[in-house]
């Protein structure tokens, strides 16, 4: 029998809560559930308010079938906010838009990584922040992105920009910047002339284009994600990965401090204590006045 719990006053059937969704640590999704409620949910609402959320389902854990949707699931209860938001040229379609703990374990329950855009629902296409994903490609590691996430928080600063970075929850770091309102496509356009910047600045270290052939022992700085079409992995979403790894918030000292990737692996029983700790290193994302203008096209 599926259990019917209460939260802000909504009723959900939250099942399958002894499944082992993570087999390396025996992670099961009643734990998932409790990371989501009791650990995660102030700050991550704060990040997840007002973008339309994709969600990238893996309701059989990492080895199961994963699939990736910007579509409301089937059975979205009519009290979750739907927001209708451009597609494709000329078509505009509903996302879901996680504004409360309600909706928040109702999206839990049905195993997702949270994906949002730079932009907000109201404002789409208009960033109010940028991202620079740092993907280490075999045999380099985290610890080859802390040296380019250094680099480039350095090059932003250059320029008026403060940095703040994440762990991807996977392989590699995301650095992020708080913006005021901004077309999309200027952002994409200043993002990858740091990403060729940093190419040169940094010869053998780091690639700026995707092909494949160029990024063993290196670091691709991906700006793609700044298009108003893409969306990154939100802060404290876990990650379909062998281990219920978070997309963490680090500082700037744990950066410059990392010498081997596992020190920068954050699982969620870690977050309570750093959370604890450090507070959300990233609410700067989300204070307008952090927000800054990007630089005029050279």
């Amino acid at each position: 029998m599926t259990p019917i719990t209460e939260v802000e006053g909504r009723r959900l059937a939250l099942s399958n809560l002894d499944k082992v969704l993570y087999p390396a640590t025996g992670t099961t999704k009643g734990e998932v559930l409790h990371y989501y409620a009791a650990t995660a949910a102030g700050a991550l609402l704060a990040h997840l308010h007002n973008r339309p959320v994709s969600f990238l389902r893996y309701p059989d854990g990492p080895d199961g079938q994963l699939f990736f949707t910007k579509n409301p699931p089937p059975g979205t209860p009519s009290w979750v906010r739907i927001a209708e938001v451009p597609r494709h040229v000329a078509q505009r379609a509903g996302q879901v838009v996680v504004q409360d703990l309600a909706s928040l374990m109702w999206a839990a329950n049905l195993v997702v990584e949270f994906h949002t855009p730079q932009w907000q629902a109201d404002t789409p296409g208009i960033a109010d922040r940028m991202v620079f994903d740092l993907d280490p490609g075999s045999p380099a590691t985290v610890v080859e992105c802390c040296q380019v996430a250094l680099w480039l928080c350095e090059r932003l600063a250059a320029d008026g920009l403060p940095g703040y970075a994440k762990t991807s929850g996977s392989k590699g770091l995301h650095v992020l910047v708080p913006l005021e309102p901004t077309p999309a496509d200027r952002v994409s356009a200043y993002a990858k002339r740091l990403a060729v910047e940093a190419e040169q600045e940094l010869p053998g270290l780091v690639v700026h284009r995707m092909t494949r052939a160029l990024r063993p022992g290196r670091v691709f700085v991906d700006f793609s994600q700044n298009a108003a079409a893409k969306t990154t992995a939100t802060p404290y979403t876990l990650r379909a990965r062998t281990e219920p790894a978070v997309s963490a918030p680090v500082t700037w000292a744990e950066i410059e401090g990392c010498r081997t990737p596992a020190e920068l692996v954050f699982l969620a029983a870690d977050m309570a204590g750093r959370l604890e700790r450090h507070g959300d290193l990233l609410a700067p994302l989300i204070d307008p006045n952090r927000a800054r203008p990007l630089p005029a096209a050279p």
